[in-house]
């Protein structure tokens, strides 16, 4: 049971930590941006049967619709959180859900459709998606629902004025809400050494891209795993997504697309010189076997395979043991960025705070939308977010002392495991929803180990931390040409990277590369995203 309740312990902490998961995806951000809808957000005859505060949100039972992605881990009406907000809210809702692989494209349909539920519900709503129904009227500006309908999320606001720039698009409204963690420092799971590997070596973990290739050098010589044979692979990836945007930082890229240095210069990382340094190493590793040769062809479960069997000294994942197998271990190391011959590195691409994509919003169809941001903004305050992430008080945990928020674990019941269960009681499981995550969310369910990551974090990642580029937004033109010019850059640069890699395009054609990226529309990019950094800090 002890080791049921740790393993929980540790997966809520990524779900509250990392709201990575998927989500986050790139760091662009990069968005569109419509030039249409210029009114305030909708009002309905019903406005003053809400209260402002407090519950019920309404005297009269209302009936409101909501589409949502579904885990398919429970029936969401049956739901122990489902049902607690109604009692509490009076607001009574009807899920039309959809299951997550196939959420996106009923998400479409509706939206063709016209038949539209009252509010989406961690819908995944891109900025360009945001921006092109909320300037067709199909979405409503909310901040003026926020300033007085949602006193959690408006102050959340007010003391983080970043997130607001973040979320208003340029004709100075706001068509979706994001999930926030100001805490949060991973897109994805950063990079972990073995750390038997480096016991059995006596190694320390280097500082340097020539130190990690001197240690990967005697782990392909040194028969770490002591079983005799040379089967030790010193850095294993799957097609370079995994590692990429950790690997770019020892080169003095934020990001793996575009990103802002310290002055507020636009990059496109795949033209940086950086860039060259980063293949030169990579393909270093591969003529030397350094790097495994089944990169490029592998999935994620061999990947993991290989850790398990106890071959593998550096690789990517969202935990060490997730690769390695076993239970949560601190001998396992988060690696520290290591410097390149560019000065001022390393460097890391810190999360922004907040999801890109809208994970809520309210439609043209709503008639009550000040209830429905009543609704919503239980979300973004401690008691509502630790009830949608949690379950109710008394299910999985109680107070030990509720005046400082600390809480302890209550046995799941029936037994199994406490992280499945948790997707039975509460729809926020497995997709990025609405909301908050605040550190006093988890006092007294942290472990040990979930201490041990925060200090690595803190220790090896916040220092050389920043948000690679903010939340900016395109005119409706400029996304189009740079969509297309994106789609194609792309592929020839996915191509190209695995090219110089191995070794089937010599470096020495490097300037040829380049010379084809600004041909294909590379500096038109950069500038485009130029001006709308521009904008987005003039935006005060």
């Amino acid at each position: 049971m002890q080791k049921l309740q740790q393993k929980g312990a540790l997966v809520l902490s990524l779900i509250l930590l990392v709201s990575l998961l998927s989500a986050c995806g790139s760091s662009n951000n990069k968005t569109a941006e419509g030039s249409g809808n210029s009114g305030a957000a909708g009002s309905s005859n019903a406005a003053s049967e809400v209260k402002k505060d407090g519950f019920p949100i309404v005297d009269t039972p209302i009936t409101l619709t909501m589409m949502a992605p579904d885990s398919g881990m429970a029936d969401w009406n049956t739901m122990p959180v489902v049902k607690e907000m109604e009692k509490l809210s009076n607001i009574k809702v009807e899920f039309q859900t959809a299951p997550i692989d196939s959420f996106a494209t009923k998400k479409n349909l509706v939206f063709a459709s016209g038949d539209l539920p009252d509010m989406l519900y961690a819908a995944d709503l891109t900025p360009a998606e945001q921006v092109t129904y909320g300037s067709q009227g199909v979405l409503i500006p909310l901040e003026d629902l926020i300033d007085n309908y949602a006193p959690n999320l408006k102050k959340i606001l007010d003391e983080n004025p970043n997130i607001r720039k973040n979320i208003t698009t340029t004709d100075g409204h706001i068509y979706a809400l994001p999930f926030i963690d100001t805490a949060a420092v991973w897109y994805r799971g950063p990079m972990w050494y073995n750390g038997k590997f480096l016991k059995a070596l006596g190694a320390t973990e280097p500082k340097t891209t020539e130190e990690l290739y001197t240690l990967l050098k005697r782990v392909k010589e040194e028969d770490p795993n002591g079983n005799g044979k040379a089967d030790e692979i010193p850095l294993t990836s799957v097609k370079l997504d995994d590692l990429r945007m950790y690997f770019f930082g020892f080169w003095g890229m934020y990001d793996t697309e575009i990103y802002a240095d310290k002055e507020g210069k636009v990059h496109y990382s795949p033209q940086e010189e950086g860039y060259k340094g980063y293949l030169t190493f990579m393909n270093r590793l591969w003529k030397e076997d350094l790097l495994d040769h089944e990169t490029f062809s592998q999935t994620d479960d061999q990947k993991k395979a290989k850790g398990k069997n106890n071959q593998v000294l550096l690789f990517s994942d969202y935990m060490a043991y997730f690769t390695l197998g076993g239970d949560p271990s601190e001998e396992d190391p988060m690696m520290t960025p290591v410097a390149s011959e560019i000065a001022g590195t390393p460097v890391y691409g810190k999360h922004p705070g907040m999801s890109a994509n809208g994970t809520f919003a309210i439609t043209k169809s709503n008639p009550n939308p000040e209830a429905t941001m009543r609704w919503i903004d239980y979300q973004y305050g401690y008691e509502g977010a630790t009830l949608w992430t949690q379950g109710p008080e008394g299910t999985l945990w109680k107070y030990k002392d509720e005046a400082t928020h600390e809480k302890e674990w209550l046995p799941v019941p029936g037994g199994g495991d406490r992280e499945e269960y948790r997707g039975t009681i509460t729809p926020n499981y497995g997709i990025l929803t609405p909301g908050v995550n605040l550190t006093e969310m988890t006092n007294g369910l942290r472990s040990d180990f979930d201490d041990w990551i925060q200090k690595q974090n803190e220790e090896k990642l916040v220092p050389i931390g920043k948000v690679p580029f903010p939340n900016v937004y395109l005119t409706n033109d400029e996304q189009t040409e740079v969509s297309a010019l994106l789609s194609d850059l792309e592929t020839y640069v996915t191509q190209m990277e695995a090219k110089f890699v191995t070794g089937q395009e010599p470096l020495s054609n490097w300037d040829k590369y380049i010379s084809q990226l600004q041909k294909m529309g590379s500096d038109r990019v950069r500038e485009v995203y130029q001006a709308a950094y521009d904008r987005w800090n003039s935006n005060q």
